[in-house]
């Protein structure tokens, strides 16, 4: 097919640059259009983006002009997509707007994740959710937001979606050591992170254990059904560059063995299996049984960042259920790559691009 011509906004932060890395050549996108602020406008995108990933700048990008965020510049004749990585108060303004004009939204920013007409997405775990969006004609637009969601969120729910599925869950405590890339490039000073560990990432917690309930429920009509089980969350800053891991505690309703936790996790396949989705990861889930994995470093990279890794899979005695770690990419599995994977589900015919 055609490549389909996409814009980005917000290009120039670490979610944004994931987006370029990503996109720049993806055999269905093309990306045809690179935003960020008022203060780039019409430079070099190599000129004005402080580049921190592991590869260079792509060169096709290096040369491409920024433009100014505009609903007026962007149009649904001009944009198949856009992606968005917008801070989280120019989002909320500007991308009802452009769902207004028609254009279909992917975006990253938190405003309207838990409204009941926005699909919350992991594409493994809800991709029925799509249909939600279908309802929002009643607010006039003509085109369509998909949200991703918390990148805390994401890894969790990943894990969570078999053990709910084959054991059903009553109470899940999780304890999140999350890397500082996802506090974006200017969030923690390093006096405040080397040789620390911060306990408190402002509104963190409420999008774990709210946001988790909304991926993981049944769609019920025109409504998400809450799932039956609860989630309490606490959040940490560590100084790692890159990948949340998580302590996972589950009690779960049926009895669950570690072999057979492993087991499940393992052969966990998607809906979308035998749809080919270029960023799709082979396996979702990685279950790894050395006793001192996962680890940021060594792991946040499995399936080219969009695995969760999980391992220390043991019995857990105060809650009657199971314990264990699991580790992400935050800027990959965790936003750019989600949304990337949200685009191609919605454009590879498992559901309506237009729903």
């Amino acid at each position: 097919m055609d490549k389909l011509r996409v814009a980005i906004l917000g290009a120039t932060g670490v979610v944004g640059q994931r987006l370029v890395s990503l996109l720049h050549r993806h055999p269905w996108f093309e990306i045809g259009g690179l935003y960020s602020s008022e203060r780039h406008h019409g430079r070099r995108y190599g000129d004005v983006v402080e580049w921190i990933l592991e590869e260079e700048i792509p060169e096709s990008m290096a040369d491409s002009r920024v433009y100014r965020v505009d609903p007026e510049a962007l149009s649904p004749r001009e944009y198949s997509l856009v992606f968005s990585a917008l801070p989280s108060e120019i989002a909320q303004a500007m991308e009802p707007e452009l769902a207004r004009k028609g254009l279909i939204v992917v975006s990253n920013s938190s405003p309207y994740r838990l409204d009941s007409d926005i699909p919350l997405l992991v594409p493994e775990v809800n991709p029925d959710h799509v249909s939600l969006a279908s309802l929002q004609e009643k607010r006039g637009w003509r085109g369509r937001i998909y949200k991703v969601p918390n990148c805390t969120t994401i890894i969790l729910s990943m894990t969570l979606k078999p053990l709910l599925d084959e054991f059903g869950l009553s109470r899940v405590v999780v304890s999140s050591m999350q890397a500082v890339s996802g506090a974006g490039l200017r969030g923690v000073p390093s006096l405040r992170i080397l040789d620390n560990l911060v306990p408190f990432i402002e509104g963190e917690e409420e999008k774990v254990e709210t946001e988790t309930l909304k991926i993981l429920g049944a769609i019920e009509g025109n409504r998400v059904r809450d799932p039956g089980f609860r989630v309490t969350a606490s959040t940490h800053r560590v100084p790692v560059l890159e990948g949340h891991t998580l302590a996972i505690f589950v009690e779960t309703r049926k009895e669950a063995d570690p072999i057979e936790v492993a087991r499940v996790m393992e052969d966990f396949k998607p809906s979308y299996l035998g749809k080919s989705l270029p960023s799709a990861p082979s396996r979702p889930l990685k279950v790894r049984r050395e006793e001192d994995r996962p680890q940021p470093r060594l792991d946040r990279m499995e399936g080219k960042g969009m695995t969760v890794v999980v391992g220390r899979i043991r019995k857990d005695k105060a809650l009657g259920g199971v314990k264990y770690v699991a580790m992400g990419s935050n800027t990959i599995r965790g936003a750019a790559g989600n949304a990337v994977l949200i685009a191609e589900l919605l454009v590879s015919g498992l559901n309506s691009f237009s729903a």
